[in-house]
């Protein structure tokens, strides 16, 4: 009679979830859920922690920056460089042309090789009288032979 006994009992099955099917998908949902709050806030950690990080060197990711931090090599702004693929190298000076810009970079070859220049992600007026290199992005002017919108400063 062992034998039967034996024969009729189903091995490693826990009788709670034999005898209420239900029991399985709510441990798999109750599962899962826990889950996919661990995985949302391990990468809320993992973000948080790669975008505190400094990078090396002179290079500042913000656009921000004390007039006594600028020496050369000093990099300021973004490194999109998809966004920001334009590229020019100059003096900084004050002054647009004709409401167009805020800023221009003074190259050689005379008035008409000045970019005129507007950022709203780097405060450029901590550059004046710098020589610099930007990258940015070109838009259309009524007035400025080049005008740039700017996302990155180098200083050289």
């Amino acid at each position: 009679m062992d034998k039967k006994k034996d024969a009729q009992a189903p091995l490693d099955v826990d009788p709670k979830i034999s005898q209420n099917p239900e029991n399985i998908n709510s441990i798999f949902t109750r599962n899962l859920f826990i889950f996919i709050i661990g995985a949302v806030v391990m990468g809320g950690m993992v973000g948080f922690i790669l975008s505190d990080r400094k990078s090396s060197g002179n290079t500042l990711n913000t656009g921000t920056i004390n007039s006594s931090e600028i020496s050369k090599g000093t990099v300021v702004g973004s490194s999109d460089t998809k966004t920001f693929k334009d590229m020019a190298t100059g003096t900084l000076k004050e002054g647009g042309i004709k409401g167009e810009g805020q800023f221009h970079l003074v190259r050689p070859g005379g008035d008409s090789q000045n970019v005129y220049l507007t950022s709203s992600s780097v405060d450029l007026s901590k550059f004046v009288g710098k020589k610099i290199k930007i990258w940015g992005e070109t838009e259309k002017a009524q007035y400025a032979g080049w005008l740039m919108d700017v996302g990155r400063v180098e200083v050289l």
